[in-house]
């Protein structure tokens, strides 16, 4: 059977690609004990708008509502993914080597949960990370980071 966030990506993705962005992810979390099901898009350039995300609301509430994928009520909500955007599958890694990341950890490593860098590479088979900190590489294995995000420099 396929989780939530599957079934909803393959129902909304047409709906998406129609406003002319592309589904960044979908999220299904539930937070202060209300449920939310989150649409993330992304668009060349990304300029993604409120227009943007009111087109794929509008379009994508209808489907849900006709596929009825979640059992109980929740909160819909589509959103631009965001300058900061985390990094979650290999493609993401790909896409932004050279770019400037925050490496969260889940234990703290030389003292420290957080790492500013730039990303470096990316080990599908493995998982692990290598991020350009100072003068060094430093490699995170994927059970110990909780979050690769983009960073945005000034």
């Amino acid at each position: 059977m396929k989780k939530v966030t599957e079934v909803v990506a393959q129902l909304a993705a047409p709906a998406v690609a129609a406003a002319g962005c592309t589904l960044w992810d979908v999220e299904y979390v539930r937070e202060a004990g209300t449920w939310y099901l989150r649409l993330y898009l992304d668009k060349p350039g990304g300029n993604v708008d409120i227009l943007d995300c009111e087109r794929v609301s509008r379009a994508v509430e209808p489907l849900l509502d006709e596929a009825d994928p979640i059992e109980g009520g929740y909160t819909f909500e589509v959103s631009s993914a965001g300058a900061e955007r985390p990094l979650k599958r290999p493609g993401d890694f790909a896409l932004f080597l050279g770019s400037p990341v925050t490496v969260r950890l889940y234990r703290a490593q030389d003292g420290r949960k957080e790492f500013a860098g730039v990303l470096k590479s990316y080990d599908e088979a493995a998982g692990g990370v290598t991020v350009t900190v100072g003068d060094r590489d430093l490699t995170f294995e994927k059970n110990d980071v909780a979050l690769v995000r983009l960073r945005v420099e000034f």
